[in-house]
């Protein structure tokens, strides 16, 4: 099933102040966790874990200070709802 998705008007500004590296850091990652929902099993590759202290939070790591944060949302239809909400750094943590 193809998940969806959206994201915050956060993630969009704090996306924005990533480089050109990092941006294609974050796409090499969400290619394998959206393959990942797809097939219902996540690899150990981008790491995705509980956000401490933010129930119904997840980071998804895609460099070794690099994170994205993210909830599920009610499904649009088939597959599961991605809600982006912070990316960066681990500073992105003091409001997940």
């Amino acid at each position: 099933m193809v998940p969806n998705w959206e994201a915050a008007e956060r993630f969009f500004r704090d996306y924005r102040q990533l480089s050109t590296k990092e941006r294609s850091l974050v796409r090499a990652a969400r290619v394998k966790f959206v393959q990942d929902l797809e097939r219902g099993a996540i690899r150990k590759g981008p790491r995705i874990k509980a956000v401490q202290g933010a129930e119904g939070v997840y980071e998804l790591t895609w460099a070794p200070d690099g994170r994205a944060t993210f909830h599920f949302g009610s499904s649009l239809g088939r597959g599961a709802h991605v809600v982006w909400r912070r990316i960066g750094t681990h500073s992105i943590f003091d409001d997940p």
